[in-house]
């Protein structure tokens, strides 16, 4: 329990008032692993989305844009794994089109209520005879309690499933806010990094949500690393059922920051468990950065130092080569103060001032063996701090990749 939100064990995206889910296998994938869900809402949804920054995107993310559009709403997020329907031309986009359709007809709802994405191997075209059989099985699929049936269907490499919720109130109301993601791979923070659904069933407008999530995708999704690859797929997408009450949210009303708290609580709580499901990883990583002079340059050295191979290498290795994160500090784009920075492994001093400290090898070898490491680096110019998360680079990620198509 935190002061503004409670986090719900066991919860998932169909626990906010009004949304169901579900999953099934329709052959897009090798395995049995289900490859198809849907997340359904009762009513037509106030919805945002934020995009791969990719000049290359694939089809469905046109249609999504364009559904949302529309009139700022979401009634159905139609989703397969297995294929990315990405680089796949004028049929690839007619694809996209005819999947949005299927789910439309197959649930009822409005066209333009209708957002489609899809995740896999870029460059084929989708067997849309699979895709039609299972669409139309979809509605005996959908369940109130079909959160990780539709987690399963969204996974490609990952290995474990990512949700998460929590509970606000608003208005004396309970309020629900839930996420779910996929994402282990190509995964670079520049808007999205991967696939996101978040559920709500708080009353707040699209122009209001698209706001706060854009707002809390620029420091969790957009602050994470596994490769340095940004996918032509990656999309994060809101919904909010408004069927709870308590009252409209703006940021005039009392319980806003609650409410966006929580909503922050969901974002990092994915994009960390992105992170730490990296291909091939071992260890989560989170790099602080402190005592910049801008937010920007907070952001942009806390991402260069997350994003180097060498530094990533290096914790994998339990290796406490600092001499990497300083590298990577003076390389991020931004001015530093070469006299002033000083860098800590967990409480462990290897740099203060940007001169060396004799410090203990076996201690620092023993945290770095760890799950979970966590580096800071202070600037002493400014009053700016940021927070990203990556993972280790190990032979792991070589060999999944090596064969990802084959």
């Amino acid at each position: 329990m935190t002061e503004l939100f409670a986090v719900v064990e066991g919860g998932g995206i169909t626990t906010p008032k009004g949304f169901r889910a579900g999953g099934l296998h329709c052959g897009l994938k090798k395995t049995e692993r289900h490859d198809l869900g849907i997340i359904v809402c009762d009513v037509p949804a106030a919805a945002a989305g934020v995009y791969t920054t990719n000049q290359f995107q694939a089809a469905p993310l046109k249609v999504t844009r364009e559904s949302i559009g529309q009139d700022g709403k979401l009634q159905a997020m139609l989703v397969n794994s297995g294929n990315a329907n990405a680089c796949t031309g004028k049929q690839g986009e007619a694809d996209a089109y005819e999947m949005r359709a299927l789910a439309a007809q197959a649930f009822g709802v409005e066209l333009h209520h209708v957002g489609v994405t899809s995740t896999g191997v870029i460059g084929e075209l989708l067997p849309m005879e699979k895709v039609r059989k299972g669409v139309a099985g979809l509605p005996g699929a959908v369940r109130a309690d079909g959160s990780y049936d539709f987690c399963q269907a969204i996974l490609t490499t990952d290995l474990v499933q990512k949700m998460t919720c929590v509970r606000v109130k608003v208005g004396g109301r309970d309020i629900y806010i839930a996420g779910a993601a996929k994402g282990s791979g190509m995964i670079h923070p520049n808007m999205a990094t991967m696939l996101g659904f978040i559920t709500t069933d708080a009353e707040i407008s699209g122009a209001e949500l698209q706001k706060l999530l854009s707002e809390v995708t620029d420091t969790t999704f957009n602050m994470i690393t596994v490769d340095g690859d940004t996918s032509t797929n990656d999309m994060v997408v809101a919904m909010a059922s408004g069927t709870a009450g308590g009252g409209e949210l703006t940021a005039a009303h009392p319980d806003y920051e609650a409410f966006a708290a929580g909503f922050r609580y969901v974002g990092e709580y994915l994009a960390k468990a992105i992170a730490k499901d990296g291909e091939g990883a071992t260890k989560l990583i989170e790099v602080n950065v402190a005592g910049a002079e801008t937010q920007d340059a907070a952001r942009a050295i806390a991402k260069t130092v997350i994003g180097s191979s060498l530094v990533k290498s290096a914790c994998y290795g339990a290796d406490a080569n600092w001499g990497r994160i300083i590298a990577a500090v003076g390389r991020a784009g931004y001015p530093v103060n070469v006299e002033t920075v000083d860098i800590r492994l967990g409480d462990i001093v290897t740099l203060e001032q940007s001169r060396p400290v004799r410090f203990d090898e076996e201690k620092a070898l023993e945290y770095l063996k760890g799950d979970f490491v966590q580096i800071f680096v202070s600037l002493h110019m400014g009053k700016e701090a940021a927070t990203a998360w990556g993972c280790d680079l190990t032979y792991e990620y070589v060999r999944i990749n090596a064969a990802y198509r084959t």
